[in-house]
């Protein structure tokens, strides 16, 4: 193997209009910092504000010129002028159903900005997975695990002739269900897994996983099968796996704790996964713990010594740190533990769950008209952690910290925009949950009317009577975070306020609403509803349409959060030999397709 194949050409996966990689980190920050549309669409609107003011927010916050265009157009017909319409085929000539110049420009500008996300596999056939390995797996997973155990693979060989040595242990930061580690501790890949997870549960679970798979073994159990059947015939049947009921029944049967101590009364599911090390075959080993730093000395103290050695000597640990979508600043502790841990000689990591991230800085500000409260959140919880300045969060490179003397920020509700997948959007999905989100805002529009939340303004209301104290910029109303429904709450408008009433009034976790609701809400009769969806129902292409608009502007957002990891590798450039992002997934099986990789010097 070629030990620069791995390698892609180009350190970022840019648009073919940028001669250079620093020519387009260049232009992101600055449109990142500097564009007022794309700050309002990532960060700037939220779904409960549509239509809580008038004339309200796509009247006030859409560029007039493309209002027109936005609202005769299908929602899938625009989903195909943002991301796939070949935008120098559209007339020149302007006419009806042409869209604004100024539109176009937008579009061009974010797709120019977006990092590329096809997917061409350098190896074309790779290990199919053994039936006991993907047990659990739906297709998507499938899907994940194969490539990337595949790239894991050859990656590992190139940092292997690269430096002279092999790699000793691969640690998988956030294993959950261990996909991933089953799957490389296996044929033909056979590699040293070193598992980190913080819920239990997921680690049982795998464990059981790892035994139908043939990588551990159930515990033996002795048991004194004659004494074991006489306590049995006498406890319900329904209490033959509780430990301590069969405990009990033994008391009373007069036998004594040292006979108790030779049946074993564990049942099957309490007994142990064992795992026997053997050359040239794979090997997992889990760590229970929440890492909430990079740094991995409490994980290695914990592994057991290789083959033959009683003890590890820390100098022959060559370990890479891998995870496919670790949420949130998960995925930043994977990509600084090469830089805080000498034996981490590389990472690939793949992130997800981008509002997870705590922020370094804290939260943007906006210049007028732009510096809402909705951007400085209510809600006293997510005012809270946007407070915080953690210095593991978003950014982590110098270059995004520094720009511009501010920093890029991103509040949450971009880092969430950043999670959705516009390009995989169907006509039936996106109605679903533009319905969806349609049911939301007018649900919220009620609330205030009704007197369940309040109007909070920016700046005091009742000054000198300018426009600007009752401009939407200028408020904002309570959240009420009600969450998932029932799917029948959604078949109808009437049927989402009556389940939303419901769970807010019967829920223990909705305490603080429960009173509030049963008395403003608790009356209301289902003609009123049925007035509200009437009021509304021909405004449902403005959240439609800017809801596509914030999705497909979140490109950038993502683009942003891959890059600053780059960056932040390529900064440390006296311990980092070689970095790069590449896609290693089928976008369309799965949207958060970037892999960040490092290798150490």
């Amino acid at each position: 193997m070629n030990s620069l194949s791995m390698r892609p050409e180009r350190p970022l996966p840019y648009s073919d209009e940028y001669p250079s990689g620093e020519a387009y980190v260049e232009d992101l920050l600055h449109f990142a910092a500097n564009s007022e549309l794309f700050q309002f669409l990532c960060g700037g609107v939220h779904i409960l504000d549509f239509f809580t003011s008038e004339p309200g927010l796509f009247v006030s916050a859409v560029p007039k010129e493309w209002q027109a265009f936005l609202l005769e157009c299908e929602p899938m017909v625009l989903l195909d002028l943002l991301m796939r319409d070949d935008l120098d085929s559209v007339p020149s000539e302007s006419g009806p159903g042409r869209p604004p110049e100024t539109l176009l420009q937008y579009v061009k500008d974010i797709r120019r900005l977006s990092l590329r996300r096809s997917f061409h596999p350098q190896k074309a056939k790779l290990p199919v997975l053994a039936r006991a390995v993907r047990l659990g797996m739906n297709v998507k997973k499938v899907h994940e695990v194969t490539h990337f155990a595949g790239y894991i693979d050859r990656l590992s060989e190139h940092v292997a002739q690269t430096s002279g040595k092999q790699l000793t242990h691969f640690v998988d930061f956030g294993s959950g269900q261990n996909y991933l580690g089953r799957t490389l501790a296996s044929p033909p890949y056979n590699k040293h897994i070193v598992a980190v997870e913080s819920k239990e549960a997921n680690m049982v679970g795998a464990k059981d996983l790892d035994i139908l798979a043939g990588i551990a073994e159930r515990e033996k159990r002795i048991r004194n099968k004659k004494l074991y059947n006489q306590i049995i015939e006498t406890v319900d049947p329904s209490l033959h796996n509780n430990e301590e009921a069969l405990r009990r029944a033994a008391k009373a049967l007069g036998v004594t704790d040292e006979d108790i101590a030779t049946i074993d009364l564990r049942s099957r599911k309490e007994l142990q996964a064992t795992y026997t090390a053997e050359e040239g075959k794979g090997f997992i080993e889990y760590v229970v713990g929440r890492l909430e730093h990079a740094d991995l000395t409490d994980v290695i103290s914990q592994l057991q010594p290789p083959l033959n050695q009683d003890t590890i000597n820390t100098d022959d640990l060559r370990m890479m740190a891998v995870s496919i979508h670790s949420c949130g600043n998960l995925s930043h502790y994977g990509i600084r533990s090469m830089v805080l841990n000498p034996c981490v000689h590389a990472v690939a990591i793949v992130g997800c769950c981008y509002n997870l991230l705590t922020e370094k800085l804290g939260p943007p500000s906006y210049k007028p008209p732009f510096n809402r409260p909705s951007l400085q959140p209510i809600n006293a919880r997510v005012a809270r952690e946007s407070e915080k300045r953690d210095p593991q969060g978003f950014p982590l490179s110098e270059r995004l910290s520094t720009y511009d003397n501010r920093g890029i920020r991103l509040n949450i509700t971009a880092r969430m925009m950043a999670c959705q997948a516009p390009e995989n959007w169907t006509d039936k999905e996106s109605d679903s949950f533009f319905t969806r989100h349609f049911y939301r805002a007018v649900l919220q529009k009620i609330f205030l009317d009704k007197g369940v939340i309040s109007r909070v303004y920016h700046s005091d209301p009742s000054g000198d009577g300018s426009d600007e104290k009752e401009s939407p910029f200028n408020s904002s109303t309570n959240p009420v975070i009600i969450g998932s429904l029932r799917k029948q709450c959604y078949t109808s408008f009437r049927a989402y306020v009556r389940g939303a009433i419901a769970k807010l009034t019967t829920n223990t976790d909705f305490s603080q609403y429960s009173q509030v609701i049963r008395e403003k809400l608790g009356d209301m009769t289902d003609g009123e509803i049925d007035e509200y969806e009437q009021a509304f129902r021909d405004r449902k292409r403005e959240l439609s349409a800017i809801w596509s608009l914030m999705a497909f502007s979140a490109c950038v957002v993502e683009s942003l959060i891959v890059t600053d990891r780059w960056l932040f590798l390529k900064e440390h450039s006296d311990i980092v030999g070689d970095c790069w992002v590449e896609t290693v997934f089928d976008y369309r099986e799965s949207p958060r397709n970037l892999v960040v990789v490092g290798i150490k010097k």
